[in-house]
């Protein structure tokens, strides 16, 4: 070999070795018994040139989980890719360092309120951070058991905490783990936006680069909450909507979706006065396992046939579900057209009842002015008709609760991804649990009027318009066609979808109407029609959401079938 020639098995060799030697400096730190075992097994294989495993390796080790205003969710597993112990301990000690530097509360210094849901290692990655938080100096304060999400959002006001950390991954698949950050202070206990996110995710990678986690100073010297913190949820929740005087012959059921909702509804029911559901007893109790569903998600096909089941054979009025951390709500009604008998409610139908029901509460308080209604830009527009009846302030925010817990003047803020905010002076953030208190005290005082649920659909939309929505979601199995579908539609607007003009596009990624930017397109047709294309924040797929307002129920059905296949072609024409 000439001199200065390479050799070309030595130039393949390097990124092979360096992969490896990531991967062996990260097991040297990992403190998980089972992580440590999985990726040493993959170490072995990928040494003895099994590519299958240098892919898997490369897979785990290509960049980092990234921290964002959703904190984290992945995948569990081995590497700086997944959710894992050492991930965990470098996000709180990440979070801890940039609440030191943010400065604490009084001279008693920051404090960190830490809750975890029934997912496998939910309750390993909150005792580390709980660990890792006071070995900072931080106060930790632990919840007493596996709760709601909205649990902890509600402890990081009642508290008075600095920030909260949430172990769940909500709706996820099985699989899945993540992290939520909330903020207290001036933040009231909300989700956490820009530019903290990236604030925080500047002091993880320093804790990351600094090397082994196993050096991170830890304590025991964290608190437990008491159990007047529930109680106190528990009290604030029933007081939402107590039950009238006559709920006599009512029958719904529940499932928890193999979550942790039904403890804590289950006692805010005896607070209210409510009778009890019956349950759907295979996913009543924990089990991050999740056997009976596919996807831990009400909306995903299949999820709610086992809660359909029951209700047929107890004849059944309602079925309310939660998803597995219960700060999600989705209802169904009898229907003798659908499959089966039975109707999921669409979230914005569901929004847009509960929104009907909160403005009519704000004007019977009197409440001062700037009152409002929120919803995320992808919600149903009928929640603006809403507020304008009953006149009250309407806002439109970027998606997810981060963004809705802080429109001005708040009363009741939702989102068609099944979340709804009902109690916004007792929780900042979307809670199942109360928003099913409150559904429950709609259908039983409609109940008392001698009213369906369905009938005061029909109500609704007789007072406020006929209004349709429809969603389509593309799961994909490489997250980067995404970015090239969007793309694509930035570079050539559609001219029409379903054969009506595109008016205008509006393009969040440099701005509309004062909100925030974001990888949003948002289509307005000639006929009133929209249309807005947006990835997913926590999930691989791509949603586009359709809207219509017809001039009677049939109109509404005919315009969003349509707008429907004009936006599927469209797909089809760029995917």
């Amino acid at each position: 070999m000439t001199a200065g020639a390479t050799d070309p098995a030595r130039h393949d060799a390097a990124p092979e070795d360096a992969l490896l030697d990531t991967a062996r400096a990260w097991l040297g730190q990992d403190p998980d018994v089972q992580t440590r075992a999985e990726l040493g097994e993959l170490i072995d294989r990928a040494e003895r040139g099994d590519a299958a495993a240098s892919a898997d390796l490369g897979n785990r080790f290509a960049g980092r989980l990234a921290f964002g205003t959703a904190g984290l969710r992945g995948e569990l597993g081995a590497g700086s890719n997944r959710m894992n112990r050492v991930l965990v301990a470098q996000a709180a000690a990440g979070l801890a360092a940039f609440l030191l530097e943010r400065g604490g509360d009084g001279g008693d210094g920051p404090s960190v309120v830490i809750g975890y849901d029934g997912r496998r290692n939910s309750r390993v990655f909150a005792q580390d951070s709980a660990e890792l938080f006071a070995g900072a100096g931080l106060r930790a304060i632990l919840l007493p058991r596996l709760l709601p999400t909205p649990v902890l959002a509600f402890a990081v006001r009642e508290l008075g905490a600095s920030a909260g950390v949430m172990v769940t991954a909500s709706h996820n698949p099985p699989n899945d783990n993540g992290y939520k950050v909330y903020l207290g202070g001036h933040d009231e206990g909300a989700q956490i936006v820009s530019p903290v996110d990236a604030e925080i995710a500047e002091h993880i990678r320093r804790i990351a680069e600094a090397g082994d986690v196993g050096a991170l100073p830890r304590s025991l010297g964290y608190a437990t909450a008491p159990e007047s913190l529930v109680d106190a949820y528990v009290t604030a929740t029933a007081a939402v909507a107590p039950a009238p005087a006559d709920t006599q012959g009512f029958t719904w059921v529940y499932t928890a979706m193999h979550g942790v909702g039904w403890e804590t509804l289950s006692r805010i029911l005896d607070a209210a006065g409510y009778p009890e559901p019956v349950p759907v007893d295979a996913q009543l109790d924990p089990d991050g396992a999740f056997p009976t569903v596919a996807f831990p998600n009400p909306e995903e096909p299949g999820a709610m046939d086992l809660a359909f089941e029951t209700a047929r054979s107890v004849n059944a009025d309602l079925v309310i579900a939660n998803d597995p951390d219960a700060d999600r709500l989705a209802v169904a009604v009898p229907d003798p057209h659908a499959p089966g008998g039975w109707r999921r409610l669409t979230g914005n139908q569901i929004g847009l009842l509960l929104g009907w029901r909160a403005a009519r509460l704000a004007r019977a308080a009197d409440v001062p002015p700037g009152a409002s209604l929120a919803c995320s830009l992808v919600s149903s527009p009928g929640l603006k008709a809403v507020a304008d009846h009953y006149g009250l302030d309407f806002h439109t925010t970027l998606t997810g609760f981060k963004w809705i817990s802080r429109a001005p003047g708040l009363v009741y803020g939702f989102e068609e991804a099944l979340g709804y905010l009902v109690n916004p002076e007792t929780v900042r953030d979307k809670d199942g649990i109360s928003a099913a208190i409150a559904m429950l005290g709609l259908v039983t005082e409609a109940r008392a009027r001698g009213e369906s649920l369905a009938r005061v659909l029909a109500e609704f939309d007789a007072t406020f318009g006929f209004f349709a929505s429809e969603q389509i979601s593309i799961r994909v199995a490489d997250v980067s066609s995404i970015g090239r579908i969007m793309a694509a539609l930035r570079a050539r607007h559609p001219s029409s979808i379903g054969g009506v003009a595109v008016e205008k596009v509006d393009d969040l990624l440099v701005g509309v109407d004062e909100l925030p930017s974001g990888d949003v397109l948002r289509l307005w047709l000639a006929d009133g029609s929209r249309v807005i294309i947006r990835p997913s924040g926590t999930e691989p797929k791509l949603k586009l959401y359709l809207d219509v307002r017809g001039d009677s129920a049939d109109d509404a059905k005919t315009r969003i079938a349509t707008l429907a296949g004009g936006a599927r072609d469209l797909l089809d024409e760029v995917g």
